[in-house]
């Protein structure tokens, strides 16, 4: 299979006015005439005023910024669409009760086709935490009582689950996800051991940081690897995700064309199975001319990945 080009759209900031939120489902539709192959969306679901700890650089716009939720968003990209891959990266996972977050998700499969894929992560503010009522500092084991009981509810009930922080007993969930397997999770974020852990046990694919250098990429893709032939498991089966900057031209325009030109090198090194590149990289708002911007990217992105 070849490489995989995902697309991140902002669904957040000014880059539509208000009132105007609506045609963020053309600039999907616009992804998917040009023949990218997936495209994602980010989350925040409350944000505390004080925006500081966010831990890669400057925090992109304020907390009083619209920020649409990314399953919702996606919904509305299904019914719009027919073969686009539909992502989050990420979806802060332990926000959502793990029962209405497995309902939601295999129904968003199902109405797809089963073109959904979950991004996961544990997010990086405690403010998030306190409005939904849950304790920041048990974060990771929210999320993977968060997985792990979306992949019970996924299967033929009832479903039987007590993981700690979690107890399910006699409930069924219906529809499952339409692939067999249920929607795949890509864990995100630094492989410390419990990450490292969390996405050989329970992850279809990993999330770098989007600012992990290609090096980074390639020494994380390798230990889990390795960890996943210790435990077991098909190393091949695990998807990575790298992303890639545009080039900038002198005086700082981005140059598109030149996107790419060491992405054969990237994927060998790193072996890579998705590419990742942010819409916001190339422009500051959505302004119509969406589709030429994705057909170059795609066509250059084919020419060197053969995709």
């Amino acid at each position: 299979m070849p490489p995989r080009l995902v697309v991140g759209l902002t669904n957040f900031g000014d880059f539509l006015p208000d009132g105007e939120w609506g045609r963020l489902v053309e600039v999907a539709t616009a992804a998917e005439a040009a023949g990218i192959g997936a495209v994602s969306l980010v989350d925040h679901v409350v944000l505390g005023g004080d925006l500081g700890d966010y831990p890669y650089g400057s925090f992109p716009g304020g907390p009083e910024d619209p920020w649409l939720e990314p399953l919702t968003t996606l919904a509305a990209f299904a019914g719009a669409t027919d073969r686009i891959g539909l992502m989050t990266a990420i979806l802060i996972a332990p926000l959502r009760p793990p029962a209405l977050l497995a309902k939601a998700a295999a129904t968003l499969d199902q109405i797809s086709g089963g073109r959904l894929e979950l991004g996961v992560g544990t997010g990086w503010q405690a403010k998030e935490y306190e409005a939904a009522g849950l304790s920041f500092a048990d974060r990771g084991r929210l999320l993977d009582a968060a997985i792990d009981a979306c992949r019970e509810l996924w299967r033929p009930g009832p479903t039987e689950l007590s993981c700690g922080c979690l107890s399910l007993s006699d409930v069924y969930c219906s529809p499952q996800p339409r692939r067999p397997g249920g929607v795949p999770f890509w864990v995100a974020g630094r492989l410390h051991p419990r990450n490292l852990e969390r996405v050989v046990r329970r992850g279809d694919g990993w999330i770098p940081s989007p600012s992990a250098p290609a090096a980074e990429v390639a020494e994380g893709a390798a230990r889990l690897r390795a960890a996943c032939a210790e435990a077991g498991r098909d190393p091949a089966s695990l998807r990575v995700r790298i992303a890639v900057a545009p080039r900038r031209e002198e005086g700082g325009a981005t140059e598109v064309g030149s996107t790419f030109r060491n992405l054969p090198a990237i994927l060998e090194s790193t072996g890579a199975t998705d590419v990742f590149v942010a819409h916001a990289a190339f422009s500051s708002r959505y302004d119509g001319r969406e589709e030429e911007l994705f057909g170059r990217l795609a066509t250059d992105f084919a020419a060197v990945a053969g995709g």
